[in-house]
């Protein structure tokens, strides 16, 4: 069995016990580093009244914490489902180099947990979404971009 094989299956047996302890939705996560696990998550939704506590998230959280980065270049993910769209971000935005997947988005949404809405919504535009978003125009916001743009010693990320 290769790595990946056994780091594949560690999230989905995360994703497990997950459901038989009450904790949370059918959906757990690995992070590893050079052939080592830096960090885990599980989904805790329900348990901690967190709707951004998604497997991919938690573990995100933990692995920066333990590595003292938001970069997580290196580092490789295994989710026991396809990542959604907010966890699909924090993917790309941690700079994880790899993702491991068990399962599809579909198999996530023949189990209840449909993302479809979220996905169609990007294509629209702002006044057209379930949710509208009404634009506010802010000259302070735009100040705060101009401002970032020009600072010398900004972390960019």
């Amino acid at each position: 069995m290769t790595n990946q094989q056994l780091f594949i299956r560690k999230a989905t047996k995360l994703s497990l016990e997950n459901v038989q302890t009450g904790k949370g939705g059918p959906f757990a996560a690995i992070i590893v580093k050079d052939n080592n696990i830096i960090a885990s998550g599980t989904n805790l939704v329900t348990y901690s009244n967190d709707p951004t506590a998604h497997a991919e998230i938690v573990a995100i959280r933990e692995a920066c914490k333990i590595l003292g980065s938001f970069r997580l270049e290196g580092c490789e993910i295994y989710a026991s489902c396809e990542p959604c769209p907010m966890c699909l971000g924090a993917i790309y935005w941690a700079r994880l180099s790899k993702i491991y997947i068990a399962s599809i988005m579909k198999d996530a949404a023949d189990a209840g947990f449909d993302d479809v809405l979220i996905y169609s919504e990007f294509s629209k535009q702002i006044s057209e979404r379930k949710i509208p978003m009404v634009l506010l125009p802010q000259n302070e916001a735009l100040l705060a971009f101009k401002e970032w743009k020009e600072k010398k010693d900004k972390i960019k990320y």
